[in-house]
């Protein structure tokens, strides 16, 4: 079958063996997105020798139950071994033998098939078209924040950085009705959170030492600089980037406003879903362009240009 293989920090297409796993279900992809993450990975955020990419919407074709075989699917990145430490403690998503979708020792989504265990999978509806299905990872990662943090109405709330997954953050958090503002620095994105009714704040109207939650989704240092300058003491700062290498940190300020921080990555499937089923959420409106599997290397190098939020490819 045809995928999109990373190797030493290079991209290519390749003619590789469809996928066979024990006990997993075979999925024929339909659309897969293009993240930060994969862009990263591409960089050599992390070590990693396989075929790219753990977005996707697809539909399975082979399970030990009959009852899944063409059941339209979306598919959770980390498959657990349920006997460790941390699944047996209720966190799978550590899982200490996890193998991750497109991340760690398992092939991803930008190929023909994947395989994922049956209990990685869920449904989609049939209201829910495959351009919406396909951003239920992220999504789902949104949503996590509100599983970590109990975000009130009376919360003065501040996401730095509205990408891809920062889009999908600030539909989210407007749900909760906390008063929300964004830093967004381009005007594509800056237009898509007015069009929703959230409002935009610039960096230099940061009031400091003001904001009882801060969301940082730059994927950069200095958004954590800026994020760390806004937070007042005893606020929770949720990281949802994930930075190469090492950064500096003054923990001393940090221990000295008592400050609580939240790593926050992989969320709720069901929930996203829903929120797509029901309107709540519109992921679509971020999507850039589309392109077939055969032009992927074209839709990664479009993927990393400046302002460009979804890409899909088409298998």
């Amino acid at each position: 079958m045809n995928a999109l293989w990373l190797e030493e920090n290079k991209i290519s297409l390749r003619d590789v063996p469809r996928p066979r796993r024990q006990n997993e279900a075979l999925i024929r992809v339909r659309k897969a997105g293009i993240c930060s993450t994969d862009l990263e990975l591409v960089k050599g955020y992390y070590p990693y020798t396989g075929v790219l990419g753990h977005e996707f919407v697809g539909e399975v074709i082979e399970a030990d139950d009959a009852a899944w075989i063409g059941q339209r699917v979306v598919g959770e990145i980390n498959a657990v071994c349920n006997e460790c430490e941390q699944c047996l403690n209720r966190r799978p998503t550590h899982c200490e033998n996890r193998t991750v979708l497109g991340i760690v020792n398992r092939d991803g989504v930008f190929a023909e098939f994947t395989t994922l265990p049956l209990a990685n999978l869920h449904r989609v509806p049939a209201s829910v078209p495959d351009e919406m299905a396909v951003f239920t990872e992220p999504l789902a990662a949104a949503l996590e924040i509100q599983q970590q943090v109990q975000i009130r109405p009376t919360d003065r709330v501040l996401l730095i950085g509205a990408g891809r997954l920062g889009q999908l953050i600030a539909q989210t958090l407007a749900l909760t009705g906390c008063d929300l503002r964004v830093v967004a620095r381009h005007k594509h994105q800056q237009d898509l959170l007015t069009k929703r009714g959230i409002r935009i704040l610039s960096e230099e109207a940061i009031q400091p030492w003001r904001w009882d939650i801060v969301v940082e989704a730059t994927g950069s240092p200095g958004g954590f600089s800026l994020a760390r300058q806004a937070i007042r003491p005893r606020g929770t700062l949720v990281l949802k980037s994930t930075y190469k290498g090492e950064m500096s940190v003054n923990f001393s300020s940090i221990v000295v406003d008592e400050i609580n921080i939240v790593g926050s990555r992989c969320g709720p499937f069901e929930p996203a879903l829903r929120l797509m089923e029901s309107g709540q959420v519109d992921p679509t409106v971020l999507i850039n362009s589309e392109f077939s599997l055969g032009e992927a290397l074209k839709a990664f190098e479009h993927a990393a240009e400046t302002g460009v939020l979804k890409v899909l490819v088409r298998p």
